[in-house]
């Protein structure tokens, strides 16, 4: 069985009664372990795709599959899928930390749980040091790693990245 399961999905939006079609009966199956990279031009529906199987839009038509579960009915925050966003989307006013904790505390964890998942990811994106700083304190890069990091904090089962690379250095 596949990890997730993408059956004939589609999605239009409508303007001024035209309807106007962004994804058309897109298929695909990911494999557990597996790496998947949508690519195409700007417009051809990646970032839609991404939305839809996070549970941020709704479908027009189709079925998402997540361990074999229809998911597309679930909500966003019942999905247990981390996203990085293309534009970070990190909340100016936290730290570093508080960032990072937000899923975790939307889950109600623990607080010695949320700092030990705090300090393992900090330590993965290898950002130990930033923890007190806010986001208008770091690099594009560094925002970006913050990200992805808030994004894994919670081990999410699938793991969803919009463009996350473009602001990172090679190492």
């Amino acid at each position: 069985m596949a990890l997730v399961g993408i059956q004939n999905i589609s999605k239009s939006y409508w303007r001024d009664s035209l309807e106007i079609p962004v994804l058309r009966s897109i298929t695909f199956e990911i494999a557990e372990g597996d790496f998947l990279a949508l690519m195409g031009p700007s417009g051809s529906g990646k970032t839609t795709t991404l939305n839809a199987i996070a549970g941020f839009i709704r479908l027009t038509s189709g079925r998402i599959l997540l361990d074999g579960q229809e998911i597309e009915r679930l909500p966003s925050y019942k999905r247990n899928i981390g996203v990085v966003f293309q534009h970070y989307a990190l909340f100016p006013h936290m730290t570093v930390r508080k960032n990072i904790a937000f899923p975790l505390e939307q889950r109600k964890l623990p607080k010695a749980e949320m700092e030990r998942l705090i300090d393992e990811a900090l330590a993965m994106v290898r950002l130990e040091g930033y923890a007190d700083r806010y986001p208008r304190q770091l690099s594009g890069g560094q925002q970006q790693r913050v990200a992805l990091a808030r994004a894994i904090v919670f081990k999410p089962r699938l793991l969803l990245m919009d463009e996350p690379l473009g602001a990172l250095d090679k190492k």
